[in-house]
């Protein structure tokens, strides 16, 4: 297999979960690289497992989990971001009374503090909001300028793959659409993302591929644009039974 056809991500007969509750059941899947894949199915499926999972928060019981080809079962979540991953978590997960500029520049504290400092004018220039607002308290900026911000901190490390959990919860549709266009521009220039959102047609409209997960098992793999047109899509996403499309 030549280097372009190895996936980013490639779960292999995955089980995860949570002390006795096993959410991920034997998954497979692949992701493109330099791809939006969308995870999509009702609540408890497994989509917000499989991002944890994929970024060492959870260790797989069974199965193995490569990227680029290499496996990287059971890594923790420093050796990740040392391998590229970077992991943009539901919620906001930002240190409200530091300053902008000292939230970014713990962003990159593995890369060290003179690198970080010279990629953070880098990084900035996504966010013109957020660069105008650099020292004052995280906690003072809204709500999608929050969400920037931690996208950026994610950014600093130039990561190969971002995996983003929920990225429009509490933003305003606008703003969604201003997250949604920069995953999209990370991605035309190469960067792997794997997202899970509930705005689930507006997702779609900016992703490549979607997997729809059912009692953590990948039960459909399509482009988002042929799922985006499927009359049934409502359905298929309120737990509907995936398996027969």
């Amino acid at each position: 297999m030549s280097d372009n056809q190895t996936p980013a991500i490639e779960f292999k007969n995955v089980v995860a979960g949570y002390k006795d509750l096993m959410i991920l059941n034997n998954l497979s899947l692949k992701i493109r690289k330099g791809s939006i894949t969308l995870l999509i199915g009702p609540n408890g499926a497994g989509k917000s497992t499989v991002l944890k999972t994929l970024f060492g928060m959870l260790k797989p019981r069974e199965g193995s989990i490569h990227l680029d080809g290499q496996d990287i079962t059971g890594c923790d979540a420093n050796t990740l971001l040392q391998n590229g991953v970077a992991f943009v978590p539901q919620g906001r997960n930002l240190f409200g009374s530091l300053t902008v500029y000292q939230n970014l520049e713990l962003g990159g504290i593995t890369l060290g503090m003179k690198t970080t400092r010279e990629r953070i004018p880098e990084v900035l220039e996504f966010f013109p909001r957020v660069k105008e607002r650099l020292h004052s308290q995280a906690s003072t900026l809204s709500g999608g300028e929050q969400k920037q911000l931690e996208i950026g901190r994610a950014l600093l490390l130039r990561p190969k793959v971002i995996l983003i959990d929920e990225p429009s919860i509490g933003l305003s549709p606008k703003l969604v659409q201003d997250v949604f266009r920069l995953l999209r521009k990370l991605a035309d220039q190469g960067t792997t993302v794997m997202m899970v959102e509930q705005n689930v047609k507006t997702a779609l409209g900016v992703s490549d591929d979607a997997i729809a997960l059912e009692m953590g098992q990948m039960v459909l793999h399509k482009p988002a644009s042929e799922l985006l047109a499927d009359p049934n899509i409502e359905r298929l996403f309120l737990g509907g039974n995936l398996h027969t499309k």
